[in-house]
């Protein structure tokens, strides 16, 4: 009977996992090409390992207890997901808890497949729940765009900053980082690397993308003062190792190889990091001087941004 069980199991979730691929692939078009290009999966440091794509970032934090992912991407990334996890030789079903930067789609539309595949827990920030749970519809940039909607999702655990999320001896503190999103978090958790105690910090993203209005959004009002909140958050945090939602915030390709040529601390990038969000701070700022002077007129000015 156990093993009639068993088949039944696999056989829902290979069906499950086929039907939510088959509907995905009508929202490829709008990926990225590196979006769901396969990468080595690899260690970062300690229990951190790298499981994403080319272009989109997941991380995989491992414990006795079972494990925390962080993304799970389009619905198409999931088969990807699990075959980096599991390259790394850990189990893609030991995933207990899953996390997210922010309720973009990329970053989050397998979200409802993964927790059906592994019973995982979904912990949110509380200002990105709405959205989560309306699988997008309440989205204050892409809530009307088809393409941009995915499978909504029940959260387990509902975040607020400087919330700390525990399994086995792992330990991950959420930052609110808005924005880009009203729950925008930056991830940052410590590791042991030969001895020392070094701090990581994975950001959720600091980017003013294409379209958005930052002056009279009726939408999100807020949104200037939250950008302006997140880049003093992310200049207060310590950084060791530089990570973030997408491998290209941190130059993951180049580092990727540096390390495979045997640079160990490739990833270690304070400068990085620092540079990073004072590029980003002015990116912003210049943004929101031009629609200053623009006006309302300015609502559909474009900016060059990262999703």
């Amino acid at each position: 009977m156990r093993n009639t069980r068993n088949g039944i199991r696999c056989i829902w979730s290979s069906a499950l996992l086929i039907g939510l691929l088959f509907f995905a692939a009508t929202k490829e078009a709008k990926a990225q090409n590196d979006w769901t290009e396969p990468f080595p999966a690899f260690r970062v440091t300690g229990n951190l390992y790298y499981v994403g794509s080319k272009g989109l970032a997941n991380y995989l934090i491992t414990t006795p207890k079972g494990h925390i992912l962080i993304n799970s991407d389009l619905e198409a990334n999931v088969p990807l997901i699990r075959a980096s996890i599991e390259s790394l030789g850990f189990k893609f079903t030991d995933v207990k808890i899953l996390l997210i930067s922010h309720a973009h789609w990329d970053h989050n539309a397998g979200s409802d497949l993964i927790k059906k595949l592994t019973g995982a827990k979904y912990l949110v920030m509380e200002a990105d729940v709405p959205v989560v749970e309306s699988g997008g519809t309440n989205d204050f940039q892409y809530g009307t765009d088809p393409t941009a909607l995915y499978p909504a999702t029940k959260v387990d655990r509902v975040l607020r900053d400087g919330d700390e999320v525990k399994l086995g001896d792992a330990v991950l503190t959420a930052r609110l980082t808005p924005g880009h999103t009203k729950g925008c978090t930056t991830w940052t958790m410590k590791v042991k690397d030969n001895g020392k105690t070094r701090d990581v910090v994975i950001v959720g993203s600091p980017n003013v993308n294409p379209g958005y209005k930052l002056v009279g959004n009726s939408l999100y009002p807020k949104i200037a003062e939250d950008f302006a909140r997140t880049f003093q958050v992310l200049k207060s945090l310590p950084c060791d190792y530089f990570l973030g939602a997408h491998g290209s915030y941190f130059d993951m390709e180049k580092k990727y190889a540096q390390m495979k040529a045997g640079a160990a601390a490739a990833f270690i990038d304070p400068d990085g990091y620092k540079n990073y969000v004072a590029e980003r701070e002015g990116a912003f700022r210049k943004e929101l001087a031009k629609q200053k002077g623009a006006g309302n007129s300015s609502a559909n000015t474009l900016v060059k941004g990262l999703n």
